[in-house]
């Protein structure tokens, strides 16, 4: 295997990592401005209030886009990598 075939199986695998996080990472981004835009609203500082709704965000966005996520990666691995293991 060159070195360019592993780089670029390499930058194909950083890339669809990228898109595989990038729906729960925007969830957790927005469900954070908007409870700290709550909190400083009204001066409520409790801890909880920023942890639980955004792990409750991103546990419904994970649910929701799991089989996107599971798609990406299978694909991913039969048209990347298996015909890099096989040597096709």
């Amino acid at each position: 295997m060159s070195d360019t075939v592993f780089f670029d199986a390499m930058r194909e695998g950083l890339w669809i990592a990228v898109m595989i996080s990038a729906p729960m990472l925007i969830v957790a981004l927005v469900a954070g401005v908007t409870i700290g835009l709550f909190q400083a609203l009204t001066s409520v500082q409790e801890m909880t209030l920023t942890f639980v709704p955004k792990v409750g965000a991103m546990l419904v966005v994970f649910w929701v886009s799991m089989s996107f996520m599971s798609e990406t990666l299978v694909d991913f691995f039969k048209s990347g990598i298996i015909p890099l293991i096989v040597g096709s």
